[in-house]
């Protein structure tokens, strides 16, 4: 019941993480066919999603200015943007239009997600309840059911453009309801959102740590899907499984994230699932069978759920108030790094060396989490803040 009060109470940022999953969870389980249709190679695919990327860090930086400027409307006008760019999918028939039209899904995306986490930020301020951890756990959940809607309705002949027509009208609906929520952010206090104090010696690693995550969500969200057919020759259906199995289990993840943290020190959460979500991503690559590659991708799912909100804690509780949101932002402009350079990267690696070597790559950087950077985080927030 709890629970299901804080959904209520959140239910506004709650449309906006749903219409993401849709954007997201739609997009994983149609990669083989979007790039087909594309025209594109494995190289040429990961550079699209490397200029789509230009567009969403401008849109992360343009983020604040954007919501003091349109206010209120700033998130569900995100949201039907975002129904509007689906619509249009069907439209993006070659490279250059497909570069174009995820380049504007990319913008969407990066200001909704600024846009929805800021004012889950705020309800969590006004309620006193912790937030966070349900809402991205909605977008999980949410993204595993999409992902095998759309892989089941690729393997009964429908196109990308019929697909995510489809979705979108869904994320119509779900721009009304975005609407709910705090009309504007609280006024600062005296002394709120000065940043001037916060030391990147502490956010570097920190946001090192948030970014390899990132890269390996999204590059399995991006990849799971082509790395099945490729590797374990299934077919549509089969192969959404991939990107479903990660969105499902972080979603589980999430949602006991918040019970291991109050067992557990941070650093024991974070070392254990960036150790798991590694050994997951090394399963998936070498998997000699399709069982084994779907619980390599849900052990790297349930280990890549918790490093990044966790991360976000432990650096919160080191921090006064009034900088915490300043560092979590800055983070988030770190990690978000990860999260957009993670195609791209799977794609080069690909180009030359197989998608074998592209898990294998991110089970390498997910190892130097507990090896390198936890050590590094640690030793520096044993310092002044």
């Amino acid at each position: 019941m709890a629970m299901l009060d804080d959904l209520r109470s959140s239910r506004g940022p709650a449309a906006a993480f749903a219409a993401m999953a849709f954007f997201w969870g739609g997009f994983a389980a149609l990669v083989p066919a979007l790039k087909a249709q594309a025209g594109l190679s494995d190289g040429a695919f990961g550079l699209a999603h490397l200029l789509a990327t230009i567009g969403a860090v401008g849109a992360l930086m343009a983020a604040p200015w954007v919501s003091r400027r349109i206010g209120p409307l700033a998130l569900p006008g995100t949201v039907l943007a975002t129904a509007l760019i689906m619509a249009s999918q069907g439209l993006a028939q070659g490279a250059v239009s497909y570069t174009a039209w995820l380049f504007s899904g990319c913008v969407a995306m990066g200001l909704m997600d600024v846009l929805m986490n800021a004012r889950v930020s705020r309800i969590e301020a006004e309620t006193g309840r912790t937030l966070m951890n349900l809402n991205h756990a909605v977008y999980s959940l949410l993204y595993a059911a999409v992902a095998v809607a759309a892989g089941l309705a690729r393997g009964a002949g429908a196109s990308p453009g019929a697909i995510f027509a489809g979705l979108g009208l869904g994320v119509l609906a779900l721009a009304v309801l975005s609407t709910r929520g705090p009309e504007r952010p609280a006024a600062p206090a005296e002394g709120d959102g000065d940043a001037a104090g916060l030391s990147w010696l502490m956010l570097a690693p920190a946001g090192a740590i948030v970014c390899l995550a990132f890269l390996g969500e999204q590059a399995t969200e991006g990849w799971s899907a082509l790395h099945l057919e490729r590797a374990q020759g299934v077919g549509a259906a089969a192969s959404a499984i991939g990107p479903a199995l990660l969105g499902l289990t972080m979603g589980i993840g999430r949602l006991g994230g918040q019970v291991a943290t109050q067992r557990f020190s941070n650093r024991a959460v974070i070392r254990a699932a960036s150790s798991l979500a590694a050994a997951g991503a090394l399963v998936a690559a070498w998997a000699p069978s399709l069982a084994i590659a779907y619980l390599g991708f849900a052990a790297l799912g349930l280990g890549l759920s918790t490093i990044v909100p966790t991360t976000f804690a432990w650096v919160g509780k080191r921090l006064p108030g009034h900088l915490r949101e300043a560092a979590i932002a800055r983070l988030s402009m770190v990690g978000y790094s990860g999260f957009f350079l993670g195609p791209p990267l799977m794609g080069f690696v690909a180009e030359g060396a197989g998608l074998v070597a592209s898990f294998t790559l991110v089970a390498a950087l997910l190892v130097a989490i507990p090896a390198i950077l936890l050590p590094v985080l640690q030793r520096r927030q044993a310092g002044p803040a």
